[in-house]
């Protein structure tokens, strides 16, 4: 399958029990201390439609297309109900400029029938034949096309609910999750200049679209096709499969309202999962295409109070964001302020005063001076919390 993705437009916010359980296997859980469960926001829903496009035996005149288009939308995703095509045939999936397209040549290049998302509220389906019958007999052709079924569509940015994190079980009392001083985030590219390494290093941490209407965070771990999110956002095969992990999606300016060229591919393998420690490794189709934005890595020591951090992430699904300052520090850095906190179970996390927001999970949270990832972000509570990644390097260290 060919992907080429063209410049995308988007509002950008202007403010600055036995180990791991691996996938080859049923994954299972680690631990039923806690139940897990979806918490990332709602960003779109799905509704049924009707659409076909029959194939012609010859290739004659007349539009073979069909236009889905919702006003604000800021994606649409289409789904293939039919597809009985002939050899050389392409269907191609794009916006109406064809800025950003996709085109599919076999069923088996489609994620289940999903294709790949369209930044902006219009997406257009073409059929472009291959070859024909040569003697032009349609009867041998009868039922052959594509149909369409199923659309999602995102909400307009400002739609998308400000929602928490996920709770803290063992915590109580209103959830929160931007904490002292008000929002203290800021577009990742403000950092292009002032902080250089944060802002190369927040390059491998995409923006998550699963199932076509929730959003999470994820992050390129080393150097081989290795990514990590939250159990809580995807805990099986199939929202694996069915999730998109949008590299490069971030502002062009630090005030700006573009983001600049963004690279989509898909969930391909759950690695490993693990509930208690709310962690899954995955990896991703068209690998090479996404190597040129680099990767973190995992720091295998515990972190430690006072530690000042940073966390890139997208925020309501959000360009990258970086939360990096916290006025209640002395030094007003975001900092550890527990090295030893409750998560899903006692002493699994860090806390901190680090802002995020619904669609943060699984954010890696970076030390400012190894730039390594000391933990993973899943719990909003003022503080917030992200799970230690010791506990998480000493299950998967062995699988990079």
């Amino acid at each position: 399958m060919r992907r080429t993705v063209g410049l995308l437009a988007a509002v950008c916010a202007t403010v600055a029990a036995t180990g791991v359980a691996l996938a080859d296997s049923q994954p299972t859980a680690r631990s039923v201390a806690a139940p897990v469960v979806r918490s990332g926001p709602r960003v779109g829903t799905v509704e049924s439609v009707t659409g076909l496009i029959e194939r012609q035996g010859k290739l004659v005149g007349g539009k073979k297309e069909l236009t889905y288009s919702y006003p604000g939308a800021s994606y649409v995703k289409v789904h293939f109900s039919k597809w009985a095509l002939r050899e050389g045939d392409r269907v191609t999936v794009s916006d109406p400029s064809g800025a950003e397209s996709y085109t599919y040549t076999v069923p088996e290049s489609l994620n289940d029938s999903w294709a790949m998302s369209i930044t902006g509220d219009t997406a257009v389906v073409r059929l472009e034949q291959g070859s024909y019958d040569p003697l032009g007999l349609r009867t041998r052709l009868a039922g052959l096309g594509i149909g369409v079924d199923k659309v999602a569509r995102g909400f307009p940015t400002e739609q998308i609910g400000e929602d928490a994190a996920p709770r803290n079980p063992h915590r109580s009392g209103r959830e929160e999750s931007i904490c002292r001083g008000g929002d203290e985030k800021r577009n990742a590219v403000c950092y292009k200049a002032a902080n250089p390494v944060a802002y190369k290093r927040a390059q491998a941490v995409p923006r998550m679209l699963i199932d076509g209407v929730e959003l999470c965070t994820a992050w390129r771990w080393g150097p081989n096709n290795r990514l990590m999110t939250n159990n809580h956002c995807i805990s099986n095969s199939y929202e694996v499969r069915h999730s998109e992990i949008w590299f490069g999606y971030e502002c062009g300016t630090c005030g700006g309202s573009d983001t600049g060229r963004s690279t989509k591919v898909y969930g391909d393998r759950l690695i490993a999962v693990d509930q208690t420690l709310d962690y899954a490794l995955f990896s991703v189709t068209g690998f090479e295409a996404i190597q040129r934005f680099g990767y973190l890595e995992m720091d295998p020591n515990p972190a430690r109070a006072g530690q000042e951090l940073y966390i890139p992430q997208h925020p309501r699904g959000l360009p990258t964001m970086i939360a990096t300052a916290d006025p209640g520090e002395r030094n007003g850095n975001c900092a550890v302020d527990n090295p030893s906190y409750y998560g899903y179970a006692a002493n699994t996390d860090i806390s901190y005063y680090c802002d995020t927001e619904g669609g943060s999970s699984g954010s890696p949270v970076i030390s400012a001076s190894s730039h390594k990832v000391v933990a993973l972000h899943h719990f909003g509570g003022c503080p917030n919390s992200g799970v230690r990644m010791d506990l998480i390097y000493d299950e998967v260290g062995r699988l990079l």
